[in-house]
């Protein structure tokens, strides 16, 4: 008797033991982080955070803050927008942060992009979607702009419109990827206007785009206090660069530093210098091989940035293989050492660049397949590429 109760009190714990590890799965990871923890998850892959004294602040207040993102449906889904934007997304939700993606259809309307056909410009939307949902996103709210614009959204418009000067507005139109050059009609105006309302309207605490668009979360911050609203965190991510390398600065920021980045980032209206999500492994192999990588040289460097921003997020190591001759294999488990060993001239632009095509194609593949696999996904992405993008 004695051993039949010890036996059955062993399998009660074990069955104890695993619904605590059950319920303890079911608590968000955020749950255990302080907020030293969950700010340096953010500085991991900002540019820019104004300011981070106010991040901590939120999340001291908050357990799951609102950011989001906005989108522009048009085009082929490439790099920045298919596998980089994704992960940063995780990244973030870790930290228990609510994330909503915002696709802005009536911004592509007044952006002409499409051709400016609403139809259009709806159906890139839900192309969009299937990329993320390839992508592996979770736990987002998806959300129209077309249908979110409600009497109290244009209100709003007003509001900030009437606290903010024609030349602060002007500035503003850069986000648009435009130079104010550029700029042939006064519903262009409105964009910024719309833009700073959408994060009152979704209610961000945080917002977290790229740095092309800090100017109008800035002008967020300048607004909100005098309307009677708050002053959102201003977190600006990294830009992907373009397979050509850095371009020279164009006039998108006053700082030639963010200014340049933003020159030269990837960018879907020029596919000769992109990865798109739908590119065989050829193709990647390809393009990453004409890529602009100067021998010993980090800074500028397309496929360093890569290797950074998207292989070391998403794998533990990357691998280079070479002959003997030229050294053999050597395994890095982190970027510095990779830096620090091209840098030094002791691993070839050649050698690099085939680690870094095989590892973005291991990113790309799921993707590549949900289209190819996925009737609605698939007929999705023939009715995008068979339309003629308009920048």
């Amino acid at each position: 008797m004695t051993v039949m109760f010890a036996h059955s009190n062993q399998r009660s714990l074990k069955i104890l033991k695993a619904a605590v590890i059950i319920s303890l799965s079911q608590i968000e990871g955020s749950d255990y982080m302080d907020v030293d923890e969950k700010t340096q998850i953010i500085r991991s892959f900002a540019e820019e955070i104004i300011t981070e004294e106010e991040l901590k602040q939120v999340f001291e207040t908050k357990t799951h803050p609102v950011t989001y993102d906005g989108f522009e449906p048009s085009g082929l889904a490439h790099l920045p927008f298919g596998v980089y934007r994704p992960l940063l997304i995780k990244d973030m939700q870790k930290t228990g942060i609510k994330f909503k993606l915002w696709l802005a259809d009536w911004f592509s309307w007044i952006n002409n992009k499409m051709g400016g056909d609403l139809e259009k410009i709806h159906k890139v939307g839900e192309y969009f979607i299937e990329v993320w949902k390839a992508a592996g996103v979770k736990n987002v709210d998806y959300i129209w702009a077309s249908e979110s614009m409600d009497k109290e959204y244009w209100k709003k418009v007003i509001m900030v419109a009437k606290n903010t000067t024609v030349q602060r507005a002007t500035r503003c139109l850069t986000i648009m990827g435009r130079k104010e050059n550029e700029m042939k009609e006064v519903a262009q105006y409105f964009y910024p206007m719309m833009q700073t309302t959408d994060i009152f309207q979704l209610e961000c605490d945080i917002t977290q785009l790229g740095l092309d668009q800090r100017r109008a979360c800035i002008l967020a911050r300048e607004v909100g206090p005098k309307i009677g609203l708050w002053k959102p965190v201003v977190v600006s991510h990294h830009m992907l660069m373009s397979l050509a390398g850095a371009k020279e600065p164009e006039g998108y920021e006053a700082n030639k530093k963010i200014d340049m980045e933003i020159s030269s980032k990837m960018s879907k209206s020029k596919p000769a210098t992109s990865i798109f999500v739908h590119d065989s492994s050829a193709e990647i192999k390809d393009k990453i091989s004409r890529a602009y990588c100067p021998e010993k040289i980090i800074e500028n460097n397309p496929i360093m940035d890569y290797a950074k921003h998207l292989i070391f997020k998403s794998f533990e190591e990357i691998k280079i293989e070479r002959p003997k001759k030229f050294g053999g294999d050597v395994i890095f488990d982190d970027f510095g050492k990779l830096e620090k060993m091209y840098s030094e001239g002791k691993l070839h632009p050649a050698d690099l660049k085939n680690a870094v095509a095989l590892d973005i194609d291991k990113l790309v593949a799921p993707i590549r397949k949900h289209f190819e696999t996925v009737q609605k996904a698939r007929e999705l992405y023939h009715f995008v590429k068979n339309c003629e993008v308009t920048r």
